[in-house]
């Protein structure tokens, strides 16, 4: 977290140099043109990455609490007798 300013400013001037946007852009353009090669096996592929994080909040959202059992020594930690003088 402490070097996010710092990489925020560094992408900044990558993302700006003519090299790396026409490289972005190459893999961009035969990104999508591999979706339209492989058009039904790509889609599924594309289906699977969007849902599976979906599956997993969901998942993580309605997991059950946890119950931790008691402790069964503490039955006789509290009938210990107190030893008055």
């Amino acid at each position: 977290m402490m070097f996010l300013g710092a990489f925020l400013f560094i992408l900044f001037f990558v993302l700006i140099a003519p090299q790396s946007q026409h490289f972005l852009l190459g893999l961009a353009t035969g990104a999508s043109a591999w979706i339209t090669d492989w058009a039904p096996l790509s889609y599924f592929l594309l289906l699977i990455l969007v849902v599976a994080p979906i599956a997993g909040i969901h998942m993580i959202r309605s997991w059950p609490e946890r119950v931790d059992p008691d402790n069964p020594l503490a039955k006789y930690r509290r009938e210990m007798p107190l030893d008055e003088d």
